[in-house]
């Protein structure tokens, strides 16, 4: 009995030991200087003016630091043969805003940015985007026996050229929104699709975007998506290649942004499953 009351005397004795070592310990990381971020998506909605863009700006920032630092200050403008659309800045967000922007199927934009002495310039033309034709909802059933809910909608291809979409799922139980990117390599003047599947409930809201995009957004956009859902959040992974995108910096190239300017005709469909 004493050898045993001994043995839990120690074992006490050492996690009390242990508990009051506990210190909070910082990891001392590198800090580089912060870099503009430009996500300067101008989206022409069917069946609206698409007079009414934001563009959003903000900066890097270190890792412990809460929330998206804002690039305040900025100037920024589109420009359109003669046409100048100026963002005003939204003071307290990271959000510009225009009320006058004038979009046209095929006619190309050029994006200006002037940050902290620096000027940024990116060009980009304005994509149609096919309608949502019809939209088709079944069930599948997975390996393990579960039923899952599959939501599919259609859209005719435009067989004249070579064409690049970029897909979207809202999900109205889900924080973020589901992107893909398709083409016409195999599907070239057919009819697509786009394709969700996930356990679902009825009543439960999609909303389903379709958005035509040119190449290299859609090449951007196809390397963004697989850094996002191959590192599987863990803050200490090995960074990839930094993925630059059309905003060059005149001013300094070496001081590089971050994000990308596109523009495109985009469909939207609310879906309410059944």
């Amino acid at each position: 009995m004493v050898r045993i009351l001994l043995k839990l005397s120690l074992l006490l004795i050492t996690l009390v030991s242990m508990l009051s070592c506990e210190d909070v310990v910082d990891i001392g990381l590198d800090t580089a200087e912060p870099k503009l971020v430009i996500d300067a998506s101008i989206k022409w909605q069917k069946g609206t003016a698409g007079n009414e863009q934001i563009i959003r700006l903000s900066t890097t920032g270190d890792f412990y630091q809460n929330g998206t630092p804002i690039a305040s200050g900025a100037t920024v403008f589109i420009t359109h043969g003669a046409e100048t659309y100026t963002f005003f800045e939204n003071i307290g967000t990271n959000t510009y805003s225009c009320s006058n922007f004038n979009p046209i199927l095929n006619e190309t934009y050029t994006l200006t940015v002037i940050y902290k002495g620096e000027t940024y310039i990116g060009t980009e033309t304005l994509y149609p985007t096919p309608d949502i034709d019809n939209i088709e909802q079944t069930v599948t059933t997975g390996f393990g026996g579960e039923e899952n809910t599959q939501v599919k909608f259609f859209f005719q291809d435009d067989g004249l050229q070579d064409n690049f979409y970029l897909i979207g799922f809202k999900n109205s139980m889900v924080a973020f929104p589901e992107y893909g990117v398709v083409d016409d390599e195999f599907f070239q003047g057919n009819q697509m699709f786009g394709l969700y599947i996930d356990e679902l409930e009825p009543n439960d809201q999609l909303v389903l975007s379709l958005q035509g995009v040119s190449s290299r957004y859609a090449n951007y956009m196809d390397k963004l998506l697989n850094i996002a859902g191959t590192d599987g959040g863990n803050p200490f992974t090995t960074a990839p290649a930094t993925l630059r995108g059309n905003m060059v910096n005149q001013t300094n190239p070496n001081n590089y942004p971050y994000g990308y300017f596109s523009l495109g005709e985009v469909d939207i469909e609310n879906y309410t499953i059944q």
